[in-house]
């Protein structure tokens, strides 16, 4: 069946229901700005799925393919309606929860897809923050337990959010003095000899390279 727009050109039923999904993508986004990206991936083209984008967090553009889970829905309709809450991570390596929705059409075909980026980086430094008010000492004191050469990219990232709850922010949204401050404490306590330390540093304030490797300076 098709419909009629404004302009009196028709519309076919899918197209329809993709134009009205379009308005929950604008009401999520607007409702949690800065918070949850959410992306309409129009699968009846997958090469060119990315339909709408609010509070675009990763970096994707209209027009951008199908990520795999919308590959697997146009190649399965039995591929189930909503996978819900599962862990994922933008593309600068901040943690996401995600939620993804197919959209099916009269004839049972997955036509559509309404997924949900909650940024849960916002939310660990708060997190941090609760668990470093309960916290109490340790038999070792101040003492350190192992080198930090040896550490990874988690043990880095979990060092940069811990310093910025302490001043109850998120690493992105520290002041430029801040920033410049906890790359400067990075720096002395030995992260840059970790292999794509600044990248990471970087990543997670929300910084180029070059604007690291001048905060050390």
């Amino acid at each position: 069946m098709n419909r009629t727009t404004d302009a009196g050109k028709p519309v076919d039923a899918d197209e329809h229901l993709i134009r009205e999904t379009e308005k929950i993508v604008v009401a999520l986004g607007r409702m949690f700005p800065g918070l949850c990206e959410v992306v309409l991936h129009d699968l009846r083209d997958p090469r060119h799925a990315v339909r709408a984008i609010e509070n675009n967090l990763s970096g994707r553009e209209i027009g951008d393919p199908a990520t795999e889970l919308g590959l697997r829905r146009v190649e399965d309709p039995q591929y189930p309606d909503v996978i819900q809450n599962y862990p994922n991570r933008f593309p600068d390596g901040r943690p996401a929860k995600s939620t993804s929705i197919g959209i099916k059409n009269a004839d049972g075909r997955y036509i559509a897809a309404l997924c949900v980026n909650l940024d849960v980086s916002v939310l660990s430094p708060v997190t941090l923050a609760l668990s470093q008010l309960v916290a109490t000492g340790t038999e070792h004191g101040d003492q350190p337990l192992e080198t930090l050469r040896d550490r990874g990219t988690r043990e880095l990232r979990e060092a940069v959010e811990a310093w910025s709850a302490q001043r109850a922010a998120a690493p992105r949204s520290l002041c430029r003095a801040d920033k410049q401050a906890l790359v400067r404490q990075l720096h002395a306590d030995g992260w840059f000899d970790q292999r794509d330390a600044a990248r990471t540093i970087a990543g997670l304030l929300g910084v180029s390279r070059a604007t690291v490797y001048n905060y050390v300076r």
